[in-house]
């Protein structure tokens, strides 16, 4: 293959005309077509020449050589022997073995790529269809491929849909969240308000009763007090009474102390905290608690309606994804290139590319039948140089006829005839296969391999203008085959092969502006109501205002505490007991000691019934009076300070929770925009650097180039060349093999004229008739 690119570079010198039969192939610019044409093929026009010549002189020397045959003037017998005889047979013999064996080399390598043509054919009809199968598989998978990636919005779309089912419980959990403290310690606040208000309110009320309670005891206590002092100082003033002096002293204090009828009275505070508390703030805080822990529920009951908007918006296709494809400039071309490719590709498939199942065998026969031919002359002259070599060596006599001999000579003519007989359809043949394969070779391989032809299709001029690939694209700048080709190779995809930033629009297909604006402004209508939390029930709020105004605080309380700190009694009617139970067994008059024993009784009694539950009372009432003297006047303050933080609480949730509810939207907004414009980026560096590389139809190209030119044009060249060089190498084997012929035959046995004594060692006398 190597040799015949070699002699085909030598057969045309010119360069490939990249630039048109107008451009540096022709001197003269305005010579006509077929001048340039002829001029570039040079080359081609003395092998037509040669061609011309052989055609020319083949048949006439074989016409003249059967006239001389005839007249046995032509390859006949050596007529005399000489001394160079030998050296000349020789020499003869070995050049046209030489030739035979040149002949037989180029006929061995014709059956061999006459065969490898057969093998290589087969093959090569097959990868066609394949190749065009794979450059129609790009064509018509750029409309998919962008179909398919505009189908893929569907991903961040079902995302956006599975976050959407969370978002209202997820913004009342966020409302929850930043809320609670405010709330909890709100709520707290109030609880402990109410406890405060339920223990001053109880203890008031028991102020009240204890002092009711200690006035009618004092009622009851004084007649006693007075009747028992009564008759004690009767007593001890007797004078039997011996030793009567200090129970006498103590007997004159024997009267109340403390004058409870003296404390202020707290009936109009009373009056004003009738029914309180009406609200058990327990159960309302605990009420208020569970709304409040109940908000992320709440929320997603009533954004649900909206999320189903929501949904239906976020559901919706944008126009641009959907008209990405169909306005992609290659689209109303590949449909077309698509089936135009189909149409090749079911051409291309054998049979349909083989009209006739059988022409590759009968061209594989005809050329089997033509290197055959150049055999039957190679196998002519080895039988004739065999034969004729044998018979040289087993004549004894040269002048002596032998059959070895002779045959070898016939066979010698017989390939010579051979030779002048199929000469002039195997150079006829080689030509047409040689002008052929030639220029295919160097027009089209060559220039297919070094780029060049990809320059002459890009040259303007050299296609009609309904092969514009650019104009048939759709593309607003000309298209260069030869760059697009090294892109594609080099795995680039049909963005930047068709330079489309000019051509299409992909931001404008990509532009979701007007779908996240739509879902935005939905976003925007979603509302989380808060105004069920009350913090405070109506009934509450009344009982802390009904406390506040109360004037719990303006209770004389140190009037309390002044009665409180005096005795029930001024006396200890304990002690006094006592020391009367003790007088009255010292006492000489037994009636006496009886009356004091009496008496002391009576005071024991009294103490135990009357005076013990008047201290007990009082010190009941002590710890009221005590109680609210401490809390009241804090209680007024934080009344005050809760009822206004609830009230602000209250005013301030909604302005709050919806605050919140903004943020948590724009935050969920810009997480879903996120998603889409994760998508959109993803789109765009697919369009741009993955989809519809175009590497198979460099592939395409390259295995077409490899089919024609590898698989198809090598072998055939190299078959012409084999029979081209067997044919012209007929011409010495004719020659030798006419010129050695002669010496296989007899040689006639008479001296050459010049020669010498030293040539004619001794004389052989004549034979003469002897007369006896």
């Amino acid at each position: 293959y190597g040799t015949v690119r070699g002699f085909l570079s030598v057969v045309q010198l010119n360069p490939f005309p990249a630039e048109g039969w107008g451009g540096r192939v022709s001197t003269a610019p305005h010579a006509s077509p077929l001048a340039q044409v002829v001029r570039y093929q040079a080359g081609y026009v003395v092998c037509a020449v040669i061609a011309g010549l052989y055609l020319l002189a083949m048949p006439t020397a074989g016409l003249c050589f059967c006239c001389l045959r005839c007249r046995r003037r032509c390859g006949g017998r050596v007529k005399m022997e000489h001394k160079a005889m030998a050296c000349e047979r020789a020499v003869l013999v070995t050049f046209l073995l030489l030739t035979t064996l040149v002949l037989l080399i180029g006929v061995v390598t014709a059956f061999v790529t006459n065969q490898h043509m057969h093998e290589q054919m087969g093959p090569s009809a097959e990868a066609v269809p394949e190749t065009l199968l794979s450059l129609r598989g790009l064509v018509s998978e750029v409309p998919l491929e962008l179909q398919a990636v505009a189908e893929q919005f569907s991903f961040p779309q079902e995302q956006v849909l599975k976050e959407l089912n969370g978002v209202g419980s997820s913004i009342g959990k966020a409302i929850h969240s930043q809320l609670k403290s405010t709330v909890y310690e709100a709520l707290a606040s109030v609880l402990s308000l109410g406890q405060a208000l339920q223990v001053s309110v109880d203890h008031l009320r028991g102020l009240n009763a204890t002092s009711v309670e200690l006035q009618e005891g004092q009622e009851a206590l004084a007649p006693a007090l007075h009747g028992h002092r009564q008759r004690l100082l009767s007593l001890l003033q007797e004078p039997p009474c011996q030793g009567c002096a200090g129970a006498l002293d103590k007997s004159h204090t024997l009267e109340l102390g403390a004058d409870f009828s003296q404390v202020p009275s707290v009936d109009h505070v009373l009056h004003r905290l009738k029914g309180v508390p009406e609200a058990n703030f327990y159960s309302m805080v605990l009420e208020e608690n569970t709304t409040f822990n109940a908000l992320p529920i709440l929320a997603a009951l009533q954004t649900a309606d909206m999320i189903r908007e929501l949904k239906k918006v976020v559901a919706e296709q944008p126009r641009g994804l959907n008209t990405m494809g169909e306005a992609f400039p290659v689209w109303e071309a590949a449909s077309r290139w698509s089936q135009a490719l189909e149409e090749v590709e079911e051409r291309s498939r054998p049979p349909a590319c083989f009209p006739d199942a059988h022409l590759l065998l009968g061209r594989w026969i005809a050329g089997c039948v033509l290197c055959s031919v150049v055999l039957l002359v190679v196998v002519c002259n080895l039988l004739g140089l065999n034969l004729g070599i044998w018979g040289l060596s087993a004549r004894e006599d040269p002048s002596h006829s032998e059959a070895k001999g002779e045959s070898g000579a016939r066979f010698l003519m017989v390939g010579v005839g051979f030779s002048f007989l199929f000469a002039v359809p195997l150079i006829i043949l080689i030509f047409s296969t040689f002008l052929v394969g030639g220029n295919v070779q160097t027009l089209v391989c060559q220039s297919w391999e070094s780029g060049e032809l990809y320059e002459f299709v890009d040259t303007p001029g050299n296609l009609p203008p309904s092969m514009n690939l650019s104009q048939l694209l759709g593309l607003k700048k000309n298209l260069s085959i030869l760059l697009a080709y090294e892109q594609c190779k080099q795995g680039a995809v049909l963005w930047t092969v068709l330079q489309l930033n000019d051509s299409y629009d992909l931001e404008k297909h990509l532009d979701i502006s007007q779908y996240t604006i739509k879902l935005q402004q939905e976003l925007q209508k979603l509302k989380v109501d808060v105004k069920n939390l009350d913090l405070l029930s109506p009934a509450a709020r009344r009982d802390l205002e009904a406390l506040q105004s109360s004037g719990l605080e303006s209770i004389h309380y140190p009037g309390f505490l002044a009665e409180i700190q005096k005795p029930v009694v001024n006396s200890d009617v304990e002690k006094l007991a006592q020391e009367l139970e003790g007088l009255s067994q010292t006492q000489g008059n037994a009636t006496l000691g009886q009356k004091l024993q009496e008496e002391a009784r009576g005071l024991q009694h009294l103490h135990q019934e009357k005076i013990l539950p008047q201290q007990n009372l009082v010190a009941k009432l002590n710890r009221s009076v005590q109680a609210l003297a401490s809390s009241a006047p804090h209680l007024q303050s934080e009344i005050s300070g809760v009822l206004d933080r609830v009230t602000h609480l209250k005013e301030e949730l909604p302005t709050w929770a919806t605050h919140i509810l903004r943020n948590e939207s724009e935050c969920f907004l810009k997480r879903e925009m996120g998603y889409f414009s994760q998508y959109v980026a993803w789109v765009r560096e697919e369009v741009t650097q993955r989809i519809a590389t175009c590497q198979p139809l460099s592939g395409a190209l390259d295995s077409g180039r490899v089919i024609l030119c590898d698989m198809v044009a090598d072998p055939w060249n190299a078959f012409w060349f084999c029979l081209g060089w067997c044919t012209f190498f007929l011409i010495p084997s004719i020659v030798f093999a006419i010129k050695t012929s002669k010496y296989f035959r007899p040689i006639r046995k008479r001296l050459s004229s010049t020669s010498s004594e030293e040539t004619q060692l001794f004389h052989i006398p004549r034979v003469t008739s002897l007369k006896l």
